[in-house]
């Protein structure tokens, strides 16, 4: 007995011995595509011009778009102000944005060779609205001084929109000063800044400012969705026109994105004739646009001692 177990415990030993001594299989990684595992996420923005919700929305939208144009994820991220998109695109949180003229201007000036690549058909001849609640007694007319004929603005309330707005303060101030020789601070009671196109329109509505400075568009949208009391509040003069909103993009994304993917989100946003995606900005097309033509813009801003 005691022989066959020492011949088994051998047995054994050798089988053990076999198996520790045996070639490890050896075991074959997949191979991972790091490009395709760590595509950067192209990032955008827009100056805050409007209702938050509303904004979300319609820019949503224009992610999943360009998303599937440029086969690369695409973000929205909102702001809440315009100095904050501005802020956003200097530290590259963001990579392109839809900027007013101004802020476009002061955008590009922080990010060299920044470019604005595409503007709406309707922003190479934009226009702000000076609008006025009825019980000013304020009339429409096409000359400015003949709007405020026999009213005594030292007793009246005026609000632009955000204070980085092309088309709610940079423009219209600059037709204010020339008008009445001052600065607005010191031709009205008093003067303030609703953050957007839509809260001033509220505002000289409801009455809490009697007149204010809005975007066209956005006064045309509101009218034309019943937001608007004609009852309580009109135009009263409209500026000159002058260029405003457009896409502008940081200098650095064919490196980051592939060999020509400036061009490709020019294209792409060029190439956008989706009504409902276009109805969100409102635009009826987008056309090509370039830094120059953001030169009187530029000029306004530093006339006014907006931008030094």
């Amino acid at each position: 007995m005691i022989k066959k177990l020492a011949v088994f415990t051998a047995v054994l030993s050798l089988v053990a011995c076999g198996i520790s001594e045996a070639p490890a299989t050896k075991v074959e990684k997949p191979t991972v595509d790091k490009s395709a595992v760590e595509k950067p996420t192209f990032v955008f923005t827009a100056i805050p011009d409007a209702d938050e919700s509303r904004l979300q929305q319609r820019f949503n939208k224009v992610a999943v778009y360009l998303s599937e144009k440029l086969n690369v994820d695409v973000k929205y991220i909102p702001v809440k102000s315009y100095a904050a998109a501005v802020t956003a695109f200097r530290n590259d949180q963001v990579q392109l944005a839809w900027f007013g003229g101004l802020s476009g201007v002061r955008a590009r000036a922080l990010v060299p060779g920044s470019e604005a690549i595409a503007q709406g058909f309707e922003d190479q001849s934009f226009k702000s609205y000076i609008i006025a609640h009825h019980a000013t007694g304020l009339k429409a007319n096409a000359d400015l001084s003949e709007a405020f004929t026999g009213i005594n603005t030292q007793d009246m309330t005026f609000t632009f929109g955000s204070k980085g707005s092309t088309s709610g303060r940079l423009m219209p101030e600059f037709y204010l000063r020339e008008e009445f020789k001052a600065a607005p601070s010191e031709t009205f009671a008093r003067i303030g800044f609703s953050g957007d196109h839509s809260r001033t329109i509220a505002q000289v509505q409801s009455g809490a400012y009697q007149v204010g400075a809005v975007n066209f568009k956005v006064w045309e949208k509101e009218l034309e969705s019943g937001k608007i009391d004609t009852n309580k509040v009109s135009v009263i003069w409209t500026t000159p026109t002058y260029p405003d909103y457009q896409w502008t993009i940081r200098n650095d994304v064919d490196q980051r994105f592939g060999a020509d993917f400036k061009q490709l989100v020019r294209t792409t946003l060029l190439e956008m004739n989706d009504a409902d995606l276009l109805a969100s900005f409102p635009r009826q097309s987008f056309i090509p646009a370039s830094n120059d033509d953001y030169a009187p813009i530029e000029n306004t801003a530093r006339a006014i001692g907006l931008i030094d």
